[in-house]
Order: C-alpha cells, then structure tokens, then sequence
C-alpha cells in the first residue's frame, strides 16, 4: 500500500473513532490529588500496532481518553538522537537484522552481557531505513510489512501534540561505557519539548536531574522485580519499599509491576491487596501500576475481563492508584470514564436482554446451582437450560447430551460406555441417556467448561473446575421462578432421536414440568423455549404460548425472504452466532452483515451467541476486551439480547454511566467499525479473501413433523432402539476418552 493511501485509510479509521465529548468524570477519587487516575499508553497502542510506532500513537489519541499520555522508552543513537525503543535490544521491536546482518553484538546491560543489535551502533541516518514491528509473538504481525520508522522523542511531540509526555529512561548507566549521558540528553530536550513525566529504575539518574527540570515535570522511579538490586543504592527494590521517604527527596512518584500492589498466588488467584498505595499517599508520592494488556492471562478472579481488571486497582472502594500504563488504553479509559462509581443494585431488564448460556458458565461448571445462582447474583435477565433425558426419563439441564463435554464420566466406571453415535455426533461420547440420574448424581462431578484450554492453555477457575451440583429440569424451575428475572428460557435439542430411539417425548415432559411448577399461568417471568429444530417449536406452539427462539447453528450473512415467513410462523425472535454478525477472517472483522436488520425489520428479536470474556474468542478489532465487544453488538449493531457465558461482564456494561449519552458519547465507547483494521494493513500482508457465508433459506429452516415418541414395553428406562447407529464400543475409546480428560483436569 503506497504511503498516501496508508495515510488515507488510516484517517479515516481515526475520524471514526473521535468522539465528541472528554470522559466523564467520576464524583469523587482515592487517588493522591483527588483526580482522576491518569491514563498512560505505553508505546501508543501497542496492543494492536508495534510498539512506539506511529499508527500505535496515533491511534492511542483518538481510540482512548482525550487526556491519555503517550508514553516513550528512550533510547540513544550513536550521534546522540534520542528515539522510541521498547526494548534496549533491537532484535525483535525491529527489522535491523535485514539491513545490518553483521551488527550483532554483545554489551553488559546493567553488569548483565547481552547480545543484539544496539541503537548505539548506528546513527539517526543509518536507522532511518529500518521499520519497527511487533515484539510480542502472539500478536498480530500483520501490520508488520507497513513501514513504520523510528521516532524521534521530538516527532512524537509534534506529530500527536500529546496532552502528556512521559519518557522512561530505563538504562541510563549503560550509556556510559559510550561516553553518552542520557542525564545531558534529557535536559536538552527538555528545553525543546514539553517532558510531562519522567521515570527511571535508577535513583542516582533521577536525583541528578532534581531541580533542573520544569516544577511541572514529574520525576518518578520505577520499581522493578522486588529481588533485583537497584544499581545506584545496591539495594533490592523490595527493601526500597519500606522507605519511601527516601524515594521522596528525589522523585514525586513511582512506578511499580501491578502485582505489587495486588499479589497473585501461585494458582493464579489474587491474594489481599498490599499497603503500597497507602504507604505511597502518605509518603506524598503518586503511585502508577505497570504491566496491564488485555491478550494475556489475568487473574482467575476477573474472568478474563481486563475492564474488572482496571476497575479493581481505580474503584474498589478502598484505594485509587494514580495512573495505569498499559498497551491497551481504551480499557482504562472506559474504566475511568463509564464504569467507575456506578450504582450497582440497579437491575435493569430492558433491551439488551443477558441471557445466560448454561449459567455463569465462564466461572463455574455449567448448569450446575452454583452457576445459576452466580448468573443471577450478576445480573442477568434470563437464566437457562438445555434439556437432556437420562436413562431413567428425568429430563435434567447439561450443556451437552454427551457427558464427556461437561462431567468426569471419563474417569468414571461408565467410561467403558463410550461410543459414537452418528444421530447426534460424530465424536465418541457417553450420554446422559446411558445414566440414570442416581448414578450420575452418586458417580460423577460436573466439569468448568474451558474452550481454549487445550489450544491455547487458557483454563476458568480452576479450584472450582468440578464445583456444584446437576439440576433436574424441576430443579432449574423451582430455584428460578423466585429469582429478579425477566424470564428463562429452555432449549431442546435431539428431540426426534429422543422420540425415535428412546420412546422419550421431550417436548411433553418440558411442557409438563412448566405446568407442574405453575409456569403456565404466571405472567412474572416470561418462558421462552429455544431450539436450532423448527419442528420442535412448531409442536410448543401448537400446545403453548411461550415464546419460542429459533437458533441459526451456521454461519449465514441474511435471511432469504422466504425464510423469514417461515420462521414468522413459529418464532418471535432468532439467535444467531457472532460471527453470522460480524464476520471474521484471520481474527479480523471484515464487515457488518445484513442479517440482525434483516430479522429484526420482520419483527423478530435477535439474540447473538456466544459471548465470552477470552481475548482469543473476540477478533482484533474489539481490542481483546469483551466489554468493547458487548459495545459493538449492542450499540453498534443493536441486537436484542445477549448469550452469554459471563453475565457479569454484560450486566456492567448495561449500568455503564456513558449508556445514554448519545451525541455526547466519548470517543473510547464508540462501537467498532467492522473492516477497519483490516483495511490498513498493507495489501501484500492481508489475509486472502473468504467467500461470503451463504443465505438462510426456506430449505435450511423447514421440517417435517416431529415423530412419535416409539413405545416402551414394561418400564424399562430409555435406552437407544437396535435400529440406532451407534458404533461397537471398543476398549481402545474408552483408554482415549479417560486420557482426554485427564489431561483437562
């Protein structure tokens, strides 16, 4: 892409993302000045672009708060230019090697002999050829092929005309063994440029330049690992705590890892907060917290949810950090902005709809009491179940009919049932009809669902993965009708497997147990009963007035007119997957479909599904924070409701102080504009097109009948009729479904 039209994209990409008002302010803070925390992107936007590159600074400016400080590590050239590095080695912020392949060699960096490429090597003229890309392996390289050079610490002062400029000056005795002095340097363009804040793990560096700079310029040290020495006081940074006095006569503020104030056990679980902030404020010095980005694994505790993350070290009710430096500072941004101080007991149950999939099933083992009760202490609107049978007949709530997906039955005596059959799936299983409900009950444990676990590591809540209690259908409905709830909704799947291989009539036994808990004649919560079958929900209309939810299990981009008279016939509203809404290719969205305005202009509610809080399961453009996602399906595109996995994160963004701002709406609550992102990156270095996904077609949603449940001689349980297509079970099954889940547990 030639430079212009780089320029071109980019701006437009920008313009979308202004807003027309500043954040709003919160009433009232812990912070040392009373302020608002500060918002410090490190490196820009360096959770999507290269790090101190200029799409990353830029794009910090506009996607996050208007008074956001850009944040520079400095580093010296060989003719004394200082530019942004955020490594003191080049290797991987950089592409040097394919210039100066020769160039690496090896220096002692803090008393420690490291090997690279150094820009004290080369001078301004020799780097200006070479382009930063992404250090972080498990980011995107995508952008990688744009040319993006080495600013200056000048350049990035006129290019974004920050609000604040911070410089972080991490190596200041290493200069020295080149007759260089950062110290000089410093005080030079600080003569040139506004410096708003400047931080150093060295003490002695910041204590030459007290008194020398502007009253306004902050002087903060930098607290590293608490076992490493500081090099000017040869003390640990851990001792340097206890005496912050003496931080005091030499800095204003300091800068310290996030786990120092908020400790993470070993199992990956906060442990109580640390007096630092405290201890900081009565020093009178400023405290900011190092180390947030939203692509990595947080604290068990917050879910996957790095807005709670921010959240918890600005409004926790005991104590405000005054500053968070992060790659990602559109979270923060909306932390301070939107959802700090918020009135928490209020429950709102208009639209968007927090429909629960399988309970709080990101925190717990799914459809277990513990899960439901979680979905209702947060928030949500509607809980559901997924109705299986048992071998018994005891229509009972599991997120799947194969018990391998969510139980121990792997590692159970009934492990030597498995199977695979053809009629419901392909995969060997060993379903909840081939268990009584007392021996699943007595023999098994529930299991946490955890999707990205064995691609990508991210495990849920672990000390609780086999927590809770199964619940019978009667269960489910006995504890929800007492529940602040909008409603519940029950899906059925299998139904004519059910009927034709187990004689089990599901749609009657879940029309009898809502009459039973007296469902049918009570207008507080509304039932809706949702399956991907139409035959299904023509059989509920036919015998009820519950609210049925035809759900789309493909990837479609509209609806054919011809198809929504069909689904009009039985249907009130449609879900749909997030990716049938805004598409994606190589985690890219690359545009908005038709389908919600398609379904909801025929009147149908539209519900997308499924939401989680993991960063791996939200595409770039939503910045690996569930809550930007949230935006852009309720805000951007304005579905009805929301499935999902984590009622919590949803509930908080329906309590969002910015919810009904309108024109006034800040820039970092903007929705995503699908295809943005993409559109930027460099033509050579984009993903190959996909074909567009198909249109829902009558032929898609229409049926026959359900048929008759078959008879059962005697009162023998419900068992698969010799007619089913179930492979032989063999030994060798059995030894692979225990392994499997072995290694999930």
């Amino acid at each position: 892409m030639g430079s212009g039209r780089v320029c071109s994209a980019v701006a437009s990409l920008l313009l979308l993302w202004l807003g027309v008002a500043a954040a709003q302010g919160a009433s009232s803070w812990k912070t040392l000045s009373g302020g608002a925390p500060a918002i410090i992107a490190k490196g820009g936007f360096s959770g999507i672009f290269p790090d101190s590159s200029e799409y990353a600074y830029q794009f910090a400016m506009v996607a996050s708060s208007p008074d956001t400080i850009l944040y520079c590590d400095v580093r010296l050239t060989k003719d004394g230019l200082g530019v942004c590095l955020p490594d003191i080695k080049m290797d991987n912020c950089t592409n040097i090697a394919d210039f100066y392949a020769q160039g690496k060699k090896s220096y002692l960096v803090n008393g420690v002999s490291t090997t690279g490429w150094f820009s004290v090597d080369y001078n301004g003229t020799e780097l200006s050829q070479v382009s930063l890309k992404q250090a972080i392996y498990s980011r995107t390289p995508r952008f990688d092929p744009s040319f993006f050079p080495l600013l200056a610490v000048e350049d990035v002062s006129s290019k974004f005309n920050p609000p604040g400029l911070w410089l972080n000056i991490q190596h200041d005795s290493f200069y020295s063994q080149f007759n260089m002095s950062m110290r000089k340097y410093v005080l030079s363009v600080s003569k040139r440029v506004i410096v708003d804040y400047i931080s150093s793990p060295e003490a002695s560096f910041l204590t030459s330049l007290a008194r020398r700079l502007s009253n306004t310029t902050k002087l903060v040290f930098r607290f590293l690992d608490e076992a490493a020495l500081e090099p000017s006081t040869n003390q640990t940074y851990g001792s340097m705590l206890t005496n912050l006095t003496f931080v005091k006569t030499f800095a204003s503020g300091i800068l310290v890892p996030k786990k120092y104030i908020w400790p993470v056990s070993s199992d990956n679980y906060l442990e109580p907060y640390t007096s630092i902030v405290d201890d900081a404020h009565k020093a009178g010095l400023e405290i900011y917290a190092a180390d947030f980005a939203n692509d990595v694994v947080l604290s068990y505790n917050h879910s996957y949810d790095p807005l709670a993350e921010s959240l918890s070290y600005i409004d926790n009710g005991s104590f405000s950090v005054d500053g968070i430096l992060t790659d990602f500072p559109v979270t923060p941004s909306m932390a301070v902005g939107c959802f700090s101080n918020l009135n928490k007991s209020n429950t709102d149950h208009g639209k968007p709809l927090i429909i629960s999939h399988n309970g709080a099933s990101g925190d717990y083992p799914g459809c277990t009491d513990l899960a439901y009760q979680k979905a209702v202490d947060d928030g949500a609107d509607v809980i559901d179940c997924p109705v299986q049978v048992t071998k018994d007949g005891i229509p009972i709530c599991m997120g799947s009919i194969n018990l391998m997906d969510g139980t121990t039955v792997g590692q159970s005596s009934f492990a030597s049932q498995t199977a695979v059959i053809k009629d419901i799936e392909s995969v060997v299983g060993v379903f909840t009809f081939n268990l009584t409900w007392d021996e699943m009950v007595n023999s098994l444990k529930p299991k946490i669902s955890a999707p990205f676990f064995s691609t990508f590591g991210l495990d849920r809540n672990p000390r609780y993965r086999n927590a809770g209690n199964f619940m019978r259908l009667s269960d489910f409905l006995d504890f929800s009708k007492d529940k602040d709830l909008s409603g519940i909704m029950i899906s059925v799947e299998h139904a004519a497997f059910m009927a034709e291989e187990l004689g089990f009539d599901v749609v009657d036994s879940v029309i009898k147990a809502l009459d039973v808990s007296g469902y049918h004649n009570q207008t507080a919560q509304k039932v809706m009963i949702q399956s991907t079958n139409s035959s299904v929900l023509e059989k509920f209309k036919q015998q009820t007035k519950y609210d049925l939810v035809y759900m789309v299990n493909e990837d479609v981009r509209d609806v054919a007119a011809s198809s929504l008279d069909d689904i009009k016939k039985f249907a009130v509203a449609v879900s749909v997957d997030t990716s049938s809404v805004f598409p994606a290719n190589h985690q890219f969205t690359t545009n908005a479909t038709n389908l919600v305005q398609s379904l909801q202009k025929a009147g149908l509610s539209v519900y997308a599904y499924t939401l989680m809080n993991e960063f791996i399961s939200q595409p770039y453009d939503f910045f690996s924070d569930a809550t930007a996602q949230i935006n852009a399906y309720a805000r951007g595109i304005g579905v009805n409701g929301l499935i999902t996995d984590f009622p919590a994160t949803a509930r908080r963004y329906k309590s969002n102080s910015c919810m009904n701002m309108g024109k006034k709406t800040p820039n970092f609550m903007a929705p995503a504009h699908p295809g943005d992102l993409l559109q930027i990156i460099s033509k050579p270095a984009q993903p190959p097109a996909l074909a567009p996904a198909p249109l829902l077609t009558e032929a898609d949603v229409s049926e026959p009948p359900l048929p008759a449940a078959r008879s059962i001689n005697g009162s023998t349980a419900p068992a698969p009729s010799s007619t089913c297509r179930m492979q032989t079970r063999a030994p060798i099954l059995a030894a692979l479904a225990m392994l499997c889940a072995c290694l999930l547990l």
